[in-house]
């Protein structure tokens, strides 16, 4: 690549960029002025409602039962705090008014002292509470030979809730009071009954350990935030944006190459994002300085040497450099589908809510940083800056956490560039975009749907799947997980049905040869004993997400094999073959090459059946029913393989003995290094076989 037309790029790009007011206010506005303005203003606000709860006059209305005890205690209390306010401004009133004061209560009292409170009593406060003409209702009867004191609120009336709080102190007071008078009484040392250990807390961590850690919880969030809108308009602008004003085509004409292009606009977005990021640690910063003058102000506050942190802030920034390197990629990759920035905007906002998801990782308590966390996106960054702030310093993982995000910004620029090597992407006329919202008359018959359509059904089915499903198989159990894969049978189905598609051509419902199922067996035995030794494996490293999916399964699991089998067996063969090897698998072979759409299918395969100990052995399955179904232009042979691959491990569940005395290798949960490799061997001749049968009988059929 030519660096000076690199430069004579980015200038421009920048250039472009700067000339958006959007950029700039994002950039500049928002964290220099915005954030101290918010922070400060909801400082004040909230303590400006704290003064207003403080000074507001309670009423509260107390049942006298109990000789007017409790009811002479609040009064006491009240009369106490008016005397705090003349030397205090801000402190509560409080009214008590005996309970014969509320329309209907006295009418419909029990003489009966250890009633409960009659119904109409009980309508009469409520009604009462929800007027607002008391705050809080205290009844008082006896019980089991003690006062019992019910405090009667409305939790949805600010008032009420923080009435109720004081009428709970001033019991606590009460009961304390009492309890040291009955031990006095009887003679006994007040100490030694109320107090008979001694304890204290003594806080080992620094001053800036404590403050790094409260730091630590809230600025990997602001961070991320920050950096993905610092990114997000300078993205939208030099992708959609020069789509949209039409400047593409003439930028492509220049004598550059598409390399230099998209390093050149990848640079843009990044500068940017790192720039504005800058500011906002820099705001945060000016904050957090703030907080900690007016904090040692009012309080007696251990001092902070804030020269401690630097370190922490030289990582944070080369952490901030690096994921911005990597949000700018994926930034750029998810606006380039985009031909306008209405329509950009709509792309980036699943984006936004992923990357808000992940980045609350940093508040979760138990949750650390370790070389598998440290390989996930978002998360890495927000723990690697909760680490460091407070002064937990693994330079292992620091270098970890900083290569994976080069190298994912690496994988996403590599992306960005096929898509500008893509004519069909680059210049769509928009007919491979959603179209399940469209009207249907102005559907064309035949073809399969679009990539936009399958990923929108896929996302509902999943949805529906998670929260439906959920609850039916909880209900019903092995009956809930017939419905559920019903689901997934029928909203894709829908689909094809409403936008008009070829349901042959969509599933692949086509006659195959014989040698395509029995390629196809000979290729599922195999990867079934290949994933046997992979399950062993996954099975020792994640043993509580092993115990916990089996404890899952057995819960949904009945008596019956035949209806297991039936269940577990043949309706995801149906279901999930039309969906993945069907649905996606076709949608995406018809836009894109099929090894992409081979490895895309497996892996959403794998993910769906959310378990980390199954994702790679299903989607090693899906890997393998998709080439079936590539070389055999049938999904028939894959709905076989698959019904097969559940049956066996539906007739170990149920048999195990059995099964135990003719295969043992079947029964056993984990396997020696010679075992795991000999399995592993010989599900390799069995695959190979199958391969070879399904390469050399079938035939694929070539696009005209």
């Amino acid at each position: 690549m030519n660096t000076k037309i690199i430069k004579t790029l980015l200038k421009k790009e920048m250039l472009d960029v700067f000339r958006d007011k959007k950029t700039v206010i994002m950039m500049l506005v928002v964290p220099v002025l915005l954030y101290p303005l918010i922070f400060i203003g909801v400082m004040q606000f909230m303590a400006f409602v704290s003064s207003s709860m403080e000074e507001q006059n309670y009423r509260i209305a107390v049942e006298e039962e109990d000789g007017g005890a409790f009811y002479d205690r609040l009064v006491q209390a009240g009369e106490r705090e008016e005397q705090e306010t003349e030397e205090d401004e801000a402190s509560y009133k409080m009214t008590v008014v005996d309970a014969g004061s509320i329309a209907g209560v006295d009418a419909g009292r029990t003489p009966e002292p250890e009633a409960e409170m009659p119904e109409a009593v009980l309508k009469a406060v409520e009604e009462a509470l929800e007027k607002e003409e008391i705050d809080a209702y205290v009844s008082t009867r006896f019980q089991d030979g003690k006062m019992q004191y019910d405090v009667y609120y409305l939790s949805s009336e600010a008032n009420s809730s923080y009435a109720a709080d004081l009428v709970t102190d001033v019991l606590d007071e009460f009961q304390e009071e009492l309890t040291r008078e009955r031990i006095a009484g009887a003679g006994l040392e007040e100490q030694e009954i109320l107090e008979p250990i001694c304890y204290e807390r003594k806080n080992t961590a620094s001053g800036e350990q404590s403050l790094g850690s409260v730091i630590g919880t809230i600025l990997p969030f602001m961070l991320i935030i920050s950096l993905l809108m610092g990114t997000m308009y300078p993205a939208i602008d030099t992708t959609a944006g020069e789509r949209e004003r039409g400047t593409l085509e003439t930028i492509l004409t220049l004598p550059v190459t598409n390399r230099e292009l998209i390093t050149a606009k990848f640079l843009t977005v990044a500068v940017i994002g790192m720039v504005s990021a800058l500011l906002n640690i820099l705001s945060m910063g000016g904050i957090a300085v703030y907080m900690y003058q007016v904090m040692e102000l009012q309080t007696e506050m251990e001092e902070i040497q804030v020269m401690k942190f630097v370190p922490a802030i030289f990582v944070c920034i080369l952490a901030v450099f690096a994921f911005s390197l990597f949000i700018s990629a994926v930034t750029m990759c998810v606006t380039s589908f985009a031909k306008s920035y209405k329509e950009a905007n709509n792309y980036i906002t699943p984006l936004m809510l992923v990357v808000m998801f992940m980045g609350y990782s940093g508040a979760i308590p138990n949750l650390g940083l370790d070389s598998g966390t440290a390989m996930i996106p978002v998360v890495n960054i927000c723990l690697l800056v909760k680490n460091m702030m407070v002064f937990k310093i693994d330079y292992g993982l620091i270098a970890l956490v900083l290569i994976s995000n080069i190298a994912y910004a690496a994988l996403a620029v590599l992306l960005l560039s096929k898509i500008y090597d893509s004519e069909s992407i680059l210049f769509s006329d928009g007919k491979g975009g959603l179209q399940i919202f469209e009207r249907r008359e102005n559907m064309q018959k035949g073809g399969v749907p679009t990539v936009a359509d399958t990923v929108f059904v896929l996302a509902a089915a999943l949805l529906l799947m998670l929260y439906a499903g959920s609850i039916l198989q909880m209900k019903f159990g092995l009956a809930g997980l017939f419905g559920t894969q019903m689901i997934l049978l029928a909203v894709p189905l829908f689909l094809v049905l409403y936008t008009r598609r070829d349901i042959r051509q969509t599933y692949g419902f086509a006659g195959a040869k014989v040698q395509g199922y029995l390629g196809g067996v000979f290729l599922g035995v195999g990867l079934f004993l290949f994933n046997l030794a992979i399950g062993a494996g996954m099975m020792h490293l994640f043993p509580k997400s092993t115990e916990q999916l089996e404890t899952n399964f057995s819960a949904v699991l009945g008596d019956s094999m035949i209806a297991a089998l039936f269940v577990v067996a043949l309706v995801p063969a149906v279901c999930e073959e039309m969906l993945f090897r069907g649905l996606v698998f076709h949608s995406l072979k018809a836009k894109y090459r099929t090894a992409a759409a081979v490895l895309v299918t497996a892996a959403l395969f794998g993910l769906f059946h959310m378990s980390l100990v199954k994702f790679i052995p299903t989607g090693l399955l899906g890997l393998v029913l998709c080439f079936v179904v590539w070389r055999t232009g049938s999904i028939y042979p894959a709905m076989l393989i698959h019904f097969l691959n559940n049956a066996i491990s539906m007739v170990i569940t149920y048999c195990p003995e059995q099964v135990g005395k003719v295969f043992p290798v079947l029964n056993q949960s984990s396997f020696s290094v010679s075992e795991g490799l000999l399995l592993a061997g010989a599900g390799a001749v069995f695959a190979g076989i199958g391969g070879m049968v399904l390469w050399k009988g079938t035939e694929v059929k070539k696009k005209v």
